[in-house]
């Protein structure tokens, strides 16, 4: 998986789906729930409630973690 060129842009966990069909919104969250053992904290912004995946560092993080070459 290539990441979109420019800019990052950080979406919001659950619209997601909405922009990228994997991983599912089941194994996105399990992924942000084991953040911290899997490295996946590196992805993932907090602002107060809101979890917001950071898209370029995700194709980075799929990258280094075995993804598609």
């Amino acid at each position: 998986m290539k990441a979109p060129q420019g800019s990052t842009r950080h979406i919001p966990a659950n619209d997601w789906p909405n922009h990228h069909p994997w991983p599912p919104i089941g194994g996105l969250r399990h992924l942000i729930f084991n953040a911290k053992s899997n490295g996946f904290d590196q992805v993932v912004r907090r602002i107060g409630r809101r979890v917001l995946i950071d898209e370029q560092a995700f194709f980075a993080w799929v990258d280094r973690n075995g993804g598609a070459k």
